[in-house]
């Protein structure tokens, strides 16, 4: 068997980052930024008031100290008075400050009777004023390159007028399922059948990962048709990924098929569940196109992909941090397992609690084709290979959602 670190490794580095383009803004969302982008304007673009309240000099401002209101000044107007010697214009978040004005006093700390307006304390200059450019200047960097366009930088990019960004594209992944057994859908069920559930969490891991998930169907223990269902995809996505047949079977056609059109590698991983796995590359019109080969258990499936598929694909995006986010977490119940070359990986449901710590407790019943428990976890626990471990040991858990 080889070891997951070593399978990672070798399925990360057969992939390098797909091509850039230049992306719509609206449809930037989760993608890696292939270049630079630089501040041609300064942010804000001229000075402006953080609050509700009057526009004042602040030299003229103490407890008891009543100013005429010359001007309203709300967002999105170009203020036309000056303020003088004991003037005040009342003034919107937001809006541009008026000349002569150097402050701002917030409405709550004033009394309005008519064109007067009493300020309840002194005010020092800038206070509630936000400086033209204080948060960009002109030539300053708003967003380097591989950062993420997450929501604050697509605003971010808005806010500075780009309304595309170079970005590595998305990947289109095509997702098949194979076997005979595989039915769809809400109909009475055979003998020896079972529902296709692999294929539709699949297609929503991938985008959840922020890829293009191509459903290409399932697909029957048949050479041919799994091979022409193969070169079909390799020829319309820039991935793909099989949900079953890749183990030692005498029916696991996918294996045959692979090895025949392929240059794949067939690997036995010292993980649980998730043993087998492929990866390796179909080539198609000049391009060599990786595929991988999950196993068909559900769990095993989800697992491997989660594991070992997600982070090939974010590094075709042109993502470096490849991993979910992880913790080490406390197990409020012990952990059994025994010793069998293995690294488990315990589907969990992790928390915060009152201590600050984040702790885990198993799932239900973790058998590779027992997906109830799969769909209860928010999280993996990585067991090391042990004789288990008691409550309140610590564990290192991969958080797979939030």
């Amino acid at each position: 068997m080889i070891q997951f670190s070593d399978a990672r490794a070798h399925v990360v580095a057969g992939v390098s980052p797909l091509g850039v383009i230049h992306a719509k803004l609206d449809d930037s969302l989760g993608l890696v930024l292939a270049e630079d982008l630089i501040s041609a304007e300064r942010v804000p673009p001229f000075a402006n008031s953080a609050m509700d309240g009057f526009a004042v000099r602040s030299m003229d401002t103490r407890a008891g100290v009543a100013l005429t209101v010359v001007e309203t000044i709300p967002a999105g107007y170009a203020p036309k008075v000056t303020v003088g010697e004991g003037q005040a214009s009342r003034i919107m978040t937001g809006a541009p400050m008026p000349v002569g004005a150097d402050a701002v006093v917030m409405v709550e700390k004033t009394r309005v009777d008519g064109d007067r307006v009493t300020i309840d304390e002194a005010v020092a200059p800038g206070m509630a004023v936000r400086s033209a450019g204080d948060d960009l200047a002109v030539g300053d960097l708003a967003l380097s390159v591989g950062s993420i366009m997450t929501p604050a930088a697509v605003g971010l990019a808005a806010t500075i007028g780009r309304m595309t960004v170079p970005v590595v594209r998305r990947v289109k992944v095509g997702v098949l399922s194979t076997g005979d057994e595989l039915v769809d859908g809400d109909v009475q069920l055979a003998p020896g059948q079972i529902r296709d559930s692999n294929r539709r969490a699949l297609v929503s891991l991938l985008r959840q990962a922020g890829c293009t998930a191509i459903d290409l169907g399932r697909v029957a223990d048949d050479e041919a048709a799994i091979e022409s269902a193969l070169r079909d995809g390799v020829t319309s996505c820039d991935a793909l990924v099989t949900s079953g047949g890749v183990s030692m079977g005498d029916f696991d056609f996918v294996k045959s098929v692979l090895d025949r059109i392929g240059d794949m590698r067939w690997m036995q991983i010292a993980i649980k569940p998730a043993k087998p796995l492929a990866f390796g590359t179909i080539e198609s019109m000049g391009r060599r196109v990786p595929v991988f080969g999950l196993p068909g258990n559900p769990v095993s499936s989800l697992v491997s992909f989660e594991m070992l598929a997600r982070p090939a694909l974010r590094r075709l995006m042109g993502h470096t941090r490849l991993s979910r986010p992880s913790v080490v977490a406390i197990t409020d119940d012990d952990i059994n397992r025994s010793v069998d070359g293995k690294v488990h990986l315990l589907r969990v449901v992790a928390q915060f609690e009152a201590d600050g710590r984040c702790h885990v407790r198993a799932a239900r019943s973790q058998g590779s084709h027992q997906l109830a428990a799969t769909a209860l976890s928010n999280a993996m626990a990585v067991v090391p290979d042990c004789d288990g471990l008691p409550a309140g040991a610590e564990v290192a858990v991969v958080m797979l959602v939030g």
